[in-house]
């Protein structure tokens, strides 16, 4: 993987996960590497403003794309708290900061992230 390609010209940003609605996937306390400006595609882990709340930034996968933005489900659908796109409809591009790309802490479970299938 060539990172500088991947980079250039985009900004990284950092997100922590809290609560369970990303398990097993991403459990709370992870650390991520956010990679802004990224393409987005069914499948990828990203990070968003909530369009009902956009003081509030959440970790969610991206399902697909419809005419509104992109819809962004918890993959713990049953975690206690948990709000995504059923909850608050399809997330407009302007809100999705970026593809999450890799976790650098806990240290014991650092690593690139990749896309699920669906």
């Amino acid at each position: 993987m060539d990172w500088a390609k991947i980079i250039k010209g985009r900004a990284l940003i950092r997100a922590e996960v809290t609560g369970a609605s990303m398990l097993p996937a991403l459990r709370p306390g992870d650390r991520l590497v956010v990679l802004s400006g990224g393409d987005v595609a069914a499948g990828d882990l990203v990070v968003a403003r909530r369009p009902d709340d956009p003081e509030t930034v959440i970790v969610k996968r991206a399902t697909f794309r419809d005419g509104d933005g992109w819809w962004l489900e918890s993959d713990n659908q049953d975690a206690p708290g948990r709000r995504d796109s059923w909850d608050f409809g399809a997330v407009p591009d302007g809100r999705v900061l970026g593809r999450a790309v890799a976790r650098y802490r806990p240290l014991r479970r650092v690593g690139l992230l990749r896309r699920a299938r669906r």
